[in-house]
């Protein structure tokens, strides 16, 4: 017996080995959107606490990544994955600060959709492939691009999805697993049809499964697919408004189960089946932060039309759980604040404490577990932030757009550490891993780090 549990112990591990042959921990991986389960943090990884892109003082590397996209950077192991999607004719610029035009691109040219493997150390590309080459089946926002989702992997597979180009999955040295049409995912203003905006809700993995949420104009869905094979589990229709949201997934006891952020449909299905466990309505109407987990409760928060509410609702929760008009608080929703959550990026939990991050730069602080307001300041002097805060060893790292970082000190009273420069528009949330730091810019991906 103490010989096969020692096989299987052996083969266990195998199968979290890097390319350079180093064991590689679950645990400390950034292996979709914000990280671990949209966690946003990872501590004991010795950042630098400054870096000049200029001098190339604390950059370990640079490397160009052709086309516009504001995908996030994942890691796992030794290599870094980031989409994208490439045409020489689409030359306007993704656009930076608080705008207001609901006007599309007039864009019509071929996009080539690429994912890219990099060298986590140097950066180099260790392979590239073409998941879809067309004329894209959605217009973008001008802030928006046509390759918004964050890959994801478990470190055997990774999964890239384009929207209305498809789902597409590969092995981790680049080939082609499988990939999924799901026709033409409509991400548009739900009051102006005409308004088209590219989508953006990243897929997730969970122990071999991949789960993705489609709120479109129209047959909105959450569905979750075998990762080895593509096949289908499950499907769930949703009556909702197109969104943004990235889902999550979150234990109640034993039962896993998957969470969407929504404005007629938050809610939480049963992982295994699809059955439906809770909902509630209400919030920002064009949502698009992913729901956050810790210390026994979801966090959500979204910000458009009348409230921007930040919520804390019990794992516990079944059945409706909708808030009365001016309530705060029943029996499965903690707290909420109804004014000040965030249209873009989704919170931080950290240390006790949860940071919300807002588009104008203005950064909240509330007790986790109370929804006490510890402070509201506004960050640095950018005219917008799209990227969502991450954190590391007590620091809270937030970019606006125009590429400028700023490091604030974790915890109860607002202090602004530092402010580094990327000299580039980013867009998008970073990544972190043992020693390095990794933006997405417009043009690059850039890491950051105290090796030589």
């Amino acid at each position: 017996m103490l010989k096969v549990r020692f096989f299987l112990f052996i083969l266990l591990a195998s199968l979290f080995v890097s390319a350079s042959g180093q064991p590689v921990d679950p645990d400390r991986q950034w292996p979709m959107y914000r990280g671990n389960y949209a966690s946003g943090f990872l501590n004991n990884v010795n950042l630098p606490g400054s870096w000049d892109i200029k001098s190339g003082t604390n950059i370990a590397w640079k490397t160009k990544i052709p086309g516009l996209a504001n995908s996030c950077p994942i890691v796992w192991g030794d290599d870094v994955f980031v989409t994208t999607a490439v045409s020489d004719k689409d030359k306007v610029a993704v656009e930076t600060g608080i705008y207001g035009s609901i006007t599309p691109v007039q864009d019509s040219s071929v996009h080539q959709w690429k994912i890219y493997c990099l060298d986590k150390s140097t950066g180099k590309i260790k392979w590239e492939q073409t998941s879809h080459i067309g004329v894209p089946q959605q217009k973008r926002h001008p802030m928006s691009s046509h390759a918004n989702c964050t890959p994801a992997t478990n470190g055997e597979y990774v999964v890239a999805f384009f929207g209305s180009e498809g789902l597409f999955c590969y092995d981790m040295d680049g080939n082609l697993q499988w990939s999924k049409d799901f026709g033409v995912l409509k991400s548009t203003f739900f009051l102006v049809p005409d308004a088209e905006w590219e989508f953006s809700s990243s897929p997730v993995i969970h122990e071999n499964v991949v789960i993705i949420q489609c709120d479109v104009k129209d047959s909105s869905f959450v569905a979750t697919f075998n990762l080895k094979t593509g096949e289908e589990i499950w499907k769930q229709e949703r009556d909702e408004y197109p969104g943004w949201c990235t889902p999550n997934v979150y234990y109640d006891g034993e039962k896993a189960i998957v969470v969407v952020n929504g404005y007629k449909h938050r809610g939480g299905y049963d992982f295994k089946t699809g059955e439906e466990i809770w909902r509630m309505s209400g919030g920002g109407d064009i949502p698009i932060p992913t729901p956050v987990i810790g210390d026994d409760l979801i966090y959500f928060n979204s910000a458009h039309g009348k409230v921007s509410p930040v919520y804390a609702i019990s794992k516990s929760a079944k059945g409706d759980i909708t808030l009365a008009q001016n309530q705060t608080s029943n029996e499965y929703v903690k707290w909420a604040k109804l004014r000040g959550g965030s249209y873009m990026g989704t919170v931080l939990l950290y240390d006790g404490y949860l940071y919300n991050a807002r588009w104008n730069g203005r950064l909240t602080c509330y007790n986790a577990l109370t929804g006490e307001e510890m402070y509201s300041e506004k960050v640095g002097d950018g005219n917008s932030y799209t990227s969502s805060p991450v954190a590391a060893d007590g620091i809270i790292y937030i970019a606006d757009n125009d590429g400028n970082v700023y490091s604030v000190h974790a915890g109860p009273e607002y202090t602004l550490i530092e402010e580094n420069k990327l000299n580039e528009v980013c867009m998008s949330t970073p990544a972190i891993s043992e020693n390095y730091l990794f933006f997405r810019t417009a043009g690059h991906i850039i890491a950051i780090s105290n090796e030589e």
